[in-house]
């Protein structure tokens, strides 16, 4: 029968009790991890947020009452404990940090019961992710969870004091707003009073964000919940958190500066990790050349080396076909791997085909300088001596090579180099590379619209010296974007933007936008652009990223209260699911699902 507080106040939390209480009377309240029952002395694990606290109860200390109490327990019940601090008498627990003591009961209130949990709570558990998921209650009580999360507050926390010390305003944006085209999916809202008219949950603040720049509030920042509705990854949700800022009158060094110090004072406060500034730069045309990825991990080597101009008289016509129409020949070095079995190649291969590769060209370096290789019989002998030499390429290695389409070499060899390094256990979670990429592209080309989109966002300022590329060759300019990129994972983006009418309308006429179109989708912000807009820029981070890097996590699931899975669906609340039909009917919504055919057999 659970039993009430009855004004009983807890003193400490688990791990706050320490030897500074020794004889001393607490009160420490939270879950059982464990009881065990000895004999006449149960020993009882008392868990909280902060840790673990070992209690004894024994019947001559705290009467045959509470004893009776003390031997019902089980895990996960819910109890207060009153009773004295002691030196622990089994002997110093190096794992705990309150290994060297031990509270001897005087009094226990059972406060509220449990049934046996789908799953122990434990650090590092092994159940399916499903099942903790549905349980997530549980699941948050795990302590590594639990630290998961009081980090991202803390980081929040540091945060927000630096960019209020640096002169930002703390403004929220709206939720519900309008649905603009160029990016991912909006998540949809129907208005009840607007019959037939919809709201969109925002993607990013960024329009309101400038519009504030325009009203003159200089520097403004916001925890901003953001929604996309996109296929997720490891370190994707439908709903995430942005660290958000904007500010006026600054350039492209003044943003990166300001950011710079803002990471280096999170690391040092909150894992005392020391960032040197300033942090390491890279073009974007550099970034996907030496590493084949916009946001390249510099915590090792592998770097992609261009051989076309070695290979493009050979024989070879996987080599010969890719550089006539127009693509290179690149390869990277994996050092020591000449011995990986043919099998393992083979699976290296298979792996290239998922990121567009139509094969995976080899050279295995025997220890005696020989080579074993996929294509040496189309290559004269000194042709592979020179690819070998371009390579860098010494007795034990494993040259792997791409030939194709530039965007198909740089995503093959880039997630290629990425997998290797996996296996060969190059990555340490405790060593953290920063790195900004810059000169982003201004615009891509879709196949899918058969036009130029922005690589950003239609408001990035390209770079004057290209602009008068944008006729000419629009794919050619490139943009005063700037992403900044961590053990890489690109941890957040932003831009200068425009702010002079002439450059934003031709920008809107490149990205097929009529002048109709662009007033109809984003007259809002344009009509506020007629009245004296400050040059500014801005920035956004995942905070979700963030944290789950500093935490040395493989997914987004584990840094968020409350995280949902790959098809966008709530384990927990069953979320997303149907609705009453008097709220679609107010709504004015039919809802149309396709009825699947059925045949006999």
């Amino acid at each position: 029968m659970a039993e009430s507080m009855k004004g009983l106040k807890r003193s400490h939390r688990c791990t706050e009790v320490s030897v500074a209480n020794l004889d001393e009377t607490v009160t420490v309240m939270g879950w059982v991890q464990k009881s065990r029952n000895k004999g006449g002395i149960i020993f009882t694990d008392l868990r909280d947020r902060s840790g673990l606290l070992q209690i004894i109860f024994e019947e001559s200390e705290c009467g045959a009452e509470s004893f009776a109490k003390a031997e019902k327990l089980h895990s996960e019940f819910v109890i207060a404990v009153t009773g004295v601090v002691c030196k622990r008498a089994g002997g110093v627990n190096e794992n705990l940090k309150t290994g060297d003591i031990e509270v001897r009961a005087k009094d226990i209130r059972i406060l509220a019961e449990s049934e046996t949990p789908p799953f122990p709570v434990e650090e590092n558990s092994k159940t399916k992710e499903e099942l903790r998921l549905k349980y997530r209650c549980l699941d948050l009580r795990r302590p590594d969870i639990q630290r998961n999360l009081m980090m991202r507050s803390q980081v929040t926390a540091v945060i927000r004091q630096f960019l209020v010390e640096e002169g930002f305003l703390e403004i929220e944006t709206p939720i519900l707003t309008k649905s603009t085209p160029e990016g991912a999916r909006d998540y949809l809202v129907p208005s009840r009073v607007h019959p037939g008219n919809f709201y969109a949950l925002p993607q990013s603040p960024q329009l309101f964000k400038q519009m504030l720049m325009c009203a003159g509030y200089d520097r403004y920042f916001q925890v901003a919940k953001c929604f996309r509705d996109e296929d997720l990854r490891a370190d994707r949700q439908p709903e995430f958190t942005q660290i958000d800022m904007e500010l006026s009158f600054v350039d492209i060094d003044d943003v990166l500066d300001v950011n710079e110090r803002l990471l280096q004072r999170v690391f040092k406060e909150v894992l005392d990790v020391d960032i040197q500034l300033p942090l390491q730069r890279m073009p974007w045309q550099e970034a996907m050349d030496r590493f084949g990825s916009d946001k390249p991990d510099i915590r090792f080597g592998m770097e992609l080396q261009n051989v076309t101009d070695i290979v493009k008289d050979c024989d070879f016509v996987v080599f010969k076909g890719a550089i006539e129409n127009g693509g290179t020949v690149r390869g990277i070095n994996a050092k020591g791997q000449g011995g990986m079995p043919r099998k393992k190649i083979d699976a290296l291969v298979t792996f290239a085909k998922g990121y567009g590769a139509k094969g995976l060209a080899y050279i295995a370096i025997n220890e005696d300088g020989s080579y074993k290789s996929s294509f040496a019989k189309f290559m004269k002998e000194e042709e592979m001596d020179a690819l070998v030499a371009a390579m860098d390429g010494k007795p034990g290695d494993l040259l792997l090579f791409a030939a194709d389409r530039n965007k198909i070499v740089y995503d093959v060899l880039g997630a290629l180099r990425l997998e290797l390094a996996k296996q060969m256990e190059l990555l340490d979670k405790n060593e953290f590379k920063f790195l900004w990429v810059t000169e982003f592209p201004l615009l891509e080309w879709s196949d899918e619209e058969e036009r130029f989109m922005a690589m950003h966002h239609p408001f990035t300022m390209p770079m004057e010296e290209d602009w008068d590329k944008i006729d000419s060759d629009p794919g050619a300019v490139r943009a005063k974007a700037y992403d900044i990129v961590l053990n890489g994972t690109e941890l957040g983006g932003g831009s200068i933007r425009i702010h002079q009418n002439d450059i934003q309308e031709k920008m809107f006429e490149v990205l097929g936008f009529t002048n109709e179109a662009a007033w109809e989708q984003f007259g809002f912000l344009l009509n506020a652009f007629k009245y004296g807009v400050p040059p500014h820029a801005g920035l956004a981070y995942g905070l979700d990223r963030m944290i789950m890097l500093m935490a040395g996590e493989d997914s987004i699931r584990d840094v968020i209260a409350f995280p949902k899975i790959k098809d966008a669906s709530c384990l927990l609340t069953d979320a997303p699911n149907i609705v009453d039909e008097k709220q679609l009917e107010e709504l004015g919504i039919k809802i149309s699902v396709p009825v699947e055919e059925t045949t006999e057999e």
